[in-house]
């Protein structure tokens, strides 16, 4: 029973852990995005030392300390057709999302996001993993509709900041119906350190190139900016840390639990967003709008869990159950 207990109390502590983190990291990288004291407008450079910064930690984990374990089984050849897709996609997604904050509030960023299963699933139909049916329909258009009314509630709307925030969802969607594939027809299970190990050093480079034509050249027309050493340190901590508590979490609750939890972390994010940040004015349009969506995203969960239960989908949802969601996903840097 004391055992029971113990088991339970972490799970909680787990799971509190990984929507702090999850809320804190997106805050912190406004924060340092679009703060006056320190100044540093360069959403690309930030996404890079993230991954920068999580691939040599990873290195060190696994290669020098040995303290966590790398899943083998990877070839060239493997990595070459599907984890560098994977990788671009996810520099795309951090890249784009967080270049959206420079534009829009974190709240109606958030409230984007959630068309996320729309873009998923309609990617998925055209590459043949999904099957449209009445009831998926219904509920992608229930996810669509809260997502405008949410939009059209929104008092200072940017449209640059919107196609930015899309721009990361259909990456995000991508880098999802990528690892689908690449479950399916590879056949590797990797944990989420493996994922991380493997795909982080591939997005840092699918990140330097574009930065060396985007952003040197700015950086180095501004000068010098009050970035101090211990708050870049820290931002990239909180990135690994929240890498880490995904694993952790995964490894002690259920895919319907993560996903509640993911839910929650998103209320938390919207409703504090307003509290912490000028820029963000909720009003009941908003809430509404954003409400119907999450309640479509719920009977997504719901319909996509039903199916992953099944043995004919259990093993193509192992590796997209251990890696992260946008949310919801470790690798998650925004």
């Amino acid at each position: 029973m004391a055992d029971r207990k113990n088991e339970g109390f972490l799970t909680y502590a787990y799971l509190l852990i990984y929507i702090a983190l999850s809320s804190g990291q997106i805050f912190f990288n406004k924060w340092v995005l679009s703060s006056k004291e320190i100044n540093f407008p360069y959403p690309l450079a930030l996404t890079l030392l993230h991954m920068v910064f999580s691939s040599v930690v990873c290195f060190v984990l696994t290669k020098v300390l040995k303290v966590l374990k790398v899943e083998e089984g990877m070839t060239p050849e493997i990595y070459a057709s599907s984890v560098v897709p994977i990788g671009a996609m996810f520099a795309m997604t951090l890249w784009l999302g967080n270049t959206a904050y420079l534009y829009i509030s974190v709240a109606f960023a958030q409230m984007l996001k959630a068309i996320m299963p729309v873009a998923v699933f309609v990617l998925g139909v055209a590459a043949g993993l999904e099957v449209m049916s009445c009831r998926m329909l219904f509920i992608m258009s229930l996810i669509s509709f809260g997502v405008l009314v949410a939009s059209y509630g929104e008092i200072n709307i940017n449209w640059i900041g919107v196609v930015y925030q899309m721009g990361g969802v259909v990456g995000e969607a991508l880098r999802l119906i990528f690892m689908e594939i690449f479950v399916k027809r590879k056949g590797l299970k990797l944990n989420p350190i493996s994922v991380m190990y493997y795909v982080s050093p591939c997005s840092a480079l699918c990140l330097f190139l574009p930065w060396i034509f985007l952003e040197r050249s700015k950086m180095e027309d501004h000068g010098t900016w009050n970035f101090p050493p211990v708050i870049l340190i820290l931002n990239c901590l909180c990135t690994f840390a929240l890498n880490l508590s995904v694993f952790l979490v995964i490894s002690h609750t259920s895919a319907l639990t993560i996903r509640v939890a993911g839910v929650v972390k998103d209320w938390v994010v919207v409703l504090l967003s307003a509290a912490l940040f000028a820029d963000t004015k909720l009003t009941i349009i908003n809430l509404f709008g954003y409400g119907i969506a999450i309640a479509g995203v719920a009977a997504y969960n719901n319909f996509k869990l039903k199916k992953e239960a099944t043995p004919d989908s259990s093993n193509a949802s192992e590796l997209v159950e251990s890696t992260p969601r946008q949310e919801s996903q470790p690798l998650i840097s925004r």
